[in-house]
């Protein structure tokens, strides 16, 4: 009866173990393609068509957040003293148009040649452009009132998820009907 018990809780063990070796073999599987599928999206919205649209909508990007800066700057000009937000409005602008206007002639030259840069100098000017000039209309609002600048910032968080949402949406695969 004891070796009948030994042999059970040695097959159950022995059991347990396949198991657990095919979870982990259809864990990495699912890692793998998983993997595999990202690379898949992300070459092809560098490449083709998609490509050029993500080209098109950086271009829209950073000449609309120039626009921005230079219609919220305005009225900072001619205003004999600044407070907080207003100097942080402005100095944020100050950082951002000049790496915007870079980056839309960077833009250009990229859509000219049908490819994205793989500088990480520019990777790290579109960061901080896009961070500086975010910086910048939160701080105008905020100049205006705090919860203009609060309301700014939590519809523009609200916002990078609808795009990024949309995005996926859009650029993942689809299951083709049989």
């Amino acid at each position: 009866m004891v070796g009948m018990d030994r042999r059970m809780k040695n097959d159950s063990e022995l059991e347990r173990a396949r198991l657990v070796d095919e979870t982990r073999r259809a864990a990495r599987e699912v890692a793998e393609r998983t993997g595999a599928e990202v690379e898949r999206i992300a070459a092809e919205a560098q490449a083709g068509e998609a490509g050029n649209e993500s080209l098109r909508q950086l271009g829209v990007i950073h000449g609309g957040l120039i626009a921005i800066a230079i219609v919220m700057v305005q009225p900072f000009l001619a205003a004999r003293t600044l407070d907080a937000s207003a100097k942080a409005c402005v100095i944020a602008f100050a950082v951002a148009i000049p790496l915007l206007a870079a980056l839309v002639l960077v833009n250009r030259q990229e859509m000219f040649r049908g490819r994205r840069t793989t500088s990480v100098l520019v990777t790290i000017a579109q960061a901080l452009a896009q961070l500086a000039a975010f910086v910048g209309i939160v701080a105008g609002f905020w100049h205006l009132t705090w919860v203009a600048g609060v309301t700014f910032l939590g519809a523009a968080i609200v916002a990078v998820g609808v795009h990024s949402a949309g995005w996926w949406r859009v650029e993942s695969p689809r299951k083709r009907a049989t």
